[in-house]
């Protein structure tokens, strides 16, 4: 089933850039990147309305709320500064540079959630370091 909703989500996140880049001709980055925001807490809270989740908000323990809340900063200043790339530049360029996030990510993850390197994982990440040069350059 993670299968099904990671494949779901890389759709969604394409047409994200597809519709923002076209969405944000003469329109400052940080005021689209705001309108793009407000749109997803809506979605967001409204799904937690919808499966009546919203009891669980009592029980989130304060390492949890620390690490959201940190999280959600994260995405803030990478939604800001993916908006004003697609501002700027094009899409076909600033998005594999985006996705350089796989990369960043396993090896976060190998350094400080101590996950392992695999054979697979070093090719896959060498392939998506080069396959985004080639596309960038």
């Amino acid at each position: 089933m993670w299968l099904t909703f990671a494949l779901l989500s890389a759709v969604f996140a394409s047409l994200t850039s597809i519709l923002a880049k076209v969405g944000i001709d003469g329109v400052n980055s940080n005021l689209a990147t705001a309108i793009r925001t407000a749109v997803v807490l809506v979605m967001a809270w409204g799904m937690v309305f919808l499966t009546n989740t919203q009891g669980g908000i009592t029980e989130i323990s304060k390492r949890s709320w620390l690490f959201l809340i940190l999280s959600g900063l994260a995405t803030g200043a990478s939604w800001l500064c993916y908006y004003r790339a697609l501002q700027i530049g094009e899409a076909s360029k600033v998005v594999p540079i985006d996705k350089l996030s796989v990369v960043i990510t396993l090896v976060m993850a190998f350094v400080f959630l101590h996950e392992q390197f695999t054979a697979k994982s070093l090719l896959g990440c060498a392939l998506i370091g080069a396959g985004t040069l080639l596309m960038v350059l």
